[in-house]
């Protein structure tokens, strides 16, 4: 089995939870070829926490990206970007995606490399997260195929086919990510038992839980979702908290992108492909 892979991380003002998640690579089975982090213009002392770490362990690179003058969820992917163009091995086949926020036990990466080895056609892979706040686990919402950025892994194969992933503003390159990879005929898929744990509440990590919402919205629009999933979605997720008031933020949030009739990054052919896909669900429903 080739079981080469790279991990990446952006990390911005990482300082208090980037050394769990090193601890946690660290201890892998299978540790990775190369990790490249990219200090994503941080004021606090993220590079210094690298840094002792990278001083026995040199698979771990660090690198500098200055702060953007107008930071937005697409300065995660440049970073990414960037992280990909120093990357020196030649020969790995996959390519994970690490927020600097998270935790999973020792043997995560070998069960996803497994994964993957027993299906030829998957092209990402991702798990089920939970929050943890204020001493709480509380689990996210496992979509049966779009994989959460927090922890999301391709297939190099894949990756490439789809172009990566897209800058958008408002953030979402992980859902563009799967379901153009889905347009393409590769499987995307999550497993509830590949666990990763996210050490505050999801979207919030500069923002409140009501601005995450409003974005989310953004997001869906900017994902070119059917205006009637997105009424259903909105619906079936009320009890996500904020309770009830979540979605109908959410809903603002799309119907505000909508009415401003902002410009979508995404080719027509893609949201096409979502909103088919979108229907055939509601009509299943």
């Amino acid at each position: 089995m080739n079981n080469k892979y790279v991990l990446i991380t952006s990390a911005h003002n990482e300082a208090a939870l980037i050394g769990n998640t090193i601890k946690s690579v660290l201890n892998q089975q299978v540790k990775p070829a190369e990790w490249i982090i990219i200090n994503d213009g941080s004021s606090d002392n993220t590079s210094e926490i690298v840094n002792k770490f990278r001083a026995d362990n040199p698979f771990i690179k660090l690198f500098y990206k200055n702060a953007d003058p107008k930071r937005d969820f697409s300065s995660k992917v440049n970073a990414i970007h960037i992280a990909i163009s120093k990357i020196t091995s030649l020969d790995y086949q996959y390519l994970g995606i690490l927020d600097a926020d998270i935790t999973f036990d020792s043997s995560y990466y070998a069960s996803v490399l497994s994964k993957f080895e027993n299906n030829k056609k998957l092209g990402i892979v991702g798990g089920l997260i939970y929050d943890i706040v204020n001493g709480k686990t509380i689990p996210l919402y496992l979509h049966p195929n779009i994989t959460r950025g927090a922890v999301q892994f391709f297939r190099k194969e894949c990756f490439e086919e789809i172009g990566g992933l897209l800058p958008l503003r408002y953030g979402g390159e992980d859902s563009a990510a799967c379901f153009s990879a889905r347009l393409r005929g590769w499987e995307v898929q999550n497993f509830e038992d590949l666990k990763g744990f996210h050490h505050r509440l999801a979207g919030t990590a500069d923002r409140s839980i009501y601005k995450a919402r409003f974005r989310e919205g953004f997001v869906e629009y900017h994902l070119g979702y059917h205006p009637l999933f997105e009424f259903v979605k909105g619906m079936s997720r009320f009890k996500e908290k904020p309770i009830i008031a979540g979605s109908i933020v959410r809903f603002i949030g799309y119907w505000t992108a909508s009415v401003k009739r902002e410009k979508r990054l995404i080719s027509k052919e893609l949201i096409s492909f979502i909103r088919k896909e979108q229907m055939r669900r509601l009509i299943k429903i």
